[in-house]
């Protein structure tokens, strides 16, 4: 697979390119490590990987039009809500089309897909607040407060945390395309 980004430099572009091939490099060790833990372990870690797709830093911005910001609040509102009822499709639909963040919803659908193999019933629960959104064109990045909650059968996990994602307007359409 290619990846480029628009408005990145080549040398940054390698960068983001080889830290991908990394993280899926060891996502894929992970999967080996998983088949040998207990139950319990093998929850906890998959929820720290989940919290690690979701996780990402704060930052400020330009002031905007209410209406691009209540669609790109919209769209986060819509993929957390998507993650929490483990509608995949959905949340895929949420972000760009071969970006990380589509790629690690996607990962994220496996690990709990494969959970399901250890556990009858699995719940996740994400609470977003504190929205706050810049616009930059066609582009934007969306900073907030995010509660996760996690349970599998009689196993519970939570974490919370400020992050930010970056979206790309399509069409009328804002969607997700990075968490860095």
């Amino acid at each position: 697979m290619t990846f480029r980004y628009i408005g990145i430099d080549d040398n940054e572009n390698k960068e983001v390119i080889n830290n991908f091939s990394i993280l899926i490099g060891h996502l894929e060790r992970l999967k080996g490590v998983f088949k040998k833990m207990k139950k319990k372990y093998y929850f906890v870690i998959l929820f720290l990987v989940l919290a690690i797709f979701l996780s990402g830093c704060s930052g400020g911005g330009i002031v905007t039009p209410a209406n691009d910001e209540a669609k790109i609040e919209n769209v986060l509102q819509e993929y957390f809500l998507s993650i929490s009822e483990q509608n995949w499709s959905k949340a895929k639909n949420c972000c760009v089309y071969g970006s990380q963040r589509y790629y690690a919803t996607c990962t994220m659908e496996s690990l709990i897909n494969n959970m399901y193999q250890l556990y009858s019933v699995i719940t996740i629960t994400c609470y977003m607040d504190n929205v706050s959104v810049s616009i930059y064109g066609d582009f934007a990045d969306a900073s907030f407060h995010i509660t996760m909650y996690a349970t599998a059968n009689y196993y519970y996990d939570n974490q919370s945390g400020y992050m930010i994602y970056y979206l790309q307007k399509i069409g009328n359409n804002w969607k997700i395309y990075d968490n860095l």
